[in-house]
């Protein structure tokens, strides 16, 4: 096995990845895209990857779906299920909506080099077809306009979009995906800015426990704007009338608030109507410099979002969805070494999903680490409301400044005096889920070898009400 290669998040056979593209279900198959570079193992001339699940975890690779062409490269975008035949290539066609980047109207100087196209797959994705007629959206003469979210609004039997425009997002309706009209434009008064909005989402969700139904939109940011630096996804929550978005938001939500969650996206047209979202898991700030080999980059775990109201407002929960429970299995303690649960060692940590739930006196403290001495510590302080983790002692941090500088990151929860903790580790990755993904964060790391060793630093100080370490099988997994 390659040294960090994960093996239960989705990665590239070979080269560069980044944006998840095309979230859409189709014939019994979650399909994934994702911007690819066939070439190198860092950013280049963008295509669609494209792989295939039938439960989000397993994954079949394809091949490149769409390939750069005379209009540019093919940047992120998203597809739809076109069950009526409203664009006339066929009943239940694929339709891929995407932004094309021209790099030579870039390098003269215009600021319109960014365009949006369509594609059709009549063949459930295996093959794919560009309209001829691309692009089916011009320039208005925005230097960042991209990252086009469609889908169906059954209240107007219309085709709607969501696209990133530099510093805000632009609201386009369509009857037949190829021709748009311009209905809304949404910003926020962010002071300071937070750069370009990029991959923007929209979606309606009911709040947990009620009748009530509210619109969420995500925007993510590429630049130093999330809260531990670098790129990073937000969202907000409002009122959508099919051609206006307002919110009472006034301040920033963040998806996550590790640093290696980003660009994420929705499914359209899942079986059960779940709203899943997978993420980019990497940060622009060094995502280029990462220590792998023959591939870069990986997804996020597959995450179903719902929405709850709290003391704070609203909530959007990021949760480990059913599948990936089902692909585990119960750890025995008698296989575990040490003072079980407070403090143990198992032959293999990097592959497994640990459950804590404690009482919290005053504060709690974990330390995963292994025989080289590698320590990758996670904690709260009940008195500042701060969750953390330190990634510092954990491995390889000398490829890139960036990522040893957000060694340690925060997050405030407020005042908590009980927690739930879902860890799940990975090769090369930790994602913290905390009362069930009300709050949420995910980082690479590198250790030097499998952590194998978990430990409460200060147990006096936490009461466990339930514990358990889980194995995730994926002896049949394809990644």
């Amino acid at each position: 096995m390659e040294k960090f290669r994960p093996q239960f998040h989705f990665t590239p056979e070979e080269n560069w990845m980044n944006d998840p593209n095309g979230l859409v279900y189709h014939n019994g198959y979650y399909h994934l895209f994702y911007q690819y570079y066939p070439d190198d193992t860092v950013w280049g001339p963008m295509h669609w990857g494209h792989a295939k699940s039938k439960d989000l975890l397993h994954w079949e690779h394809l091949p490149i779906a769409l390939y750069p062409d005379s209009l540019g490269y093919i940047f992120s975008g998203s597809a739809v299920v076109d069950k009526n035949n409203t664009a006339g290539f066929g009943e239940n066609a694929l339709v891929a909506i995407f932004t094309y980047h021209n790099p030579e109207i870039e390098n003269k100087g215009s600021d319109r080099f960014q365009t949006q196209g369509i594609a059709y797959s009549t063949d459930g994705g295996e093959t794919w077809d560009k309209y001829t007629g691309n692009p089916v959206l011009q320039n208005p003469g925005i230097r960042d306009f991209r990252d086009p979210k469609v889908f169906w609004n059954d209240q107007k039997s219309k085709w709607q979009m969501v696209l990133a425009a530099k510093d805000h997002v632009q609201f386009y309706e369509s009857v037949n995906l190829k021709d748009w009209s311009l209905i809304s434009k949404f910003g926020f008064n962010d002071d300071p800015l937070l750069g370009v909005w990029e991959c923007p989402d929209l979606f309606k969700l009911k709040v947990d426990g009620t009748e009530e139904e509210k619109w969420v939109l995500i925007v993510s940011h590429g630049g130093e704007s999330a809260p531990n630096g670098g790129s990073g996804t937000r969202y907000f929550v409002g009122e959508y009338d099919g051609t206006t978005f307002t919110t009472d938001q006034n301040e920033s939500q963040w998806l996550d608030y590790g640093t290696d969650n980003y660009a994420g996206v929705t499914y359209n047209n899942t079986p059960d109507q779940k709203r899943i979202l997978i993420g980019w898991m990497s940060n622009w700030n060094y995502a280029t410099k990462t220590p792998t080999e023959k591939w870069r980059s990986a997804m996020t775990l597959p995450r179903e979002l719902e929405l709850v109201k709290k003391n704070r407002g609203y909530l959007l929960k990021s949760k480990l969805i059913d599948a990936f429970e089902k692909m585990t299995s119960l750890v025995p303690a008698n296989e575990l070494m040490g003072v079980y649960p407070t403090g143990f060692t198992y032959e293999d940590l990097s592959q497994s999903l640990l459950s804590l739930d404690v009482s919290i006196k005053d504060s709690l403290r974990i330390e995963l680490s292994n025989h080289s001495g590698d320590k990758y510590v996670m904690g709260y302080e009940m008195a500042n409301g701060t969750f953390y983790l330190d990634r510092g002692q954990a491995g390889s941090l000398d490829f890139s400044e960036p990522y040893e500088k957000t060694s340690r990151q925060t997050m405030d929860i407020g005042s908590q005096e009980k927690l739930s903790l879902q860890i799940a580790i990975d090769a090369s990755s930790i994602e913290i889920f905390i009362n069930d993904g009300e709050y949420v964060m995910t980082t690479q790391v590198f250790p030097k070898h499998k952590f194998t060793e978990f430990k409460i630093l200060n147990p006096e100080k936490i009461t466990i009400n339930d514990f358990f370490l889980k194995k995730v099988n994926v002896d049949d997994a394809e990644n």
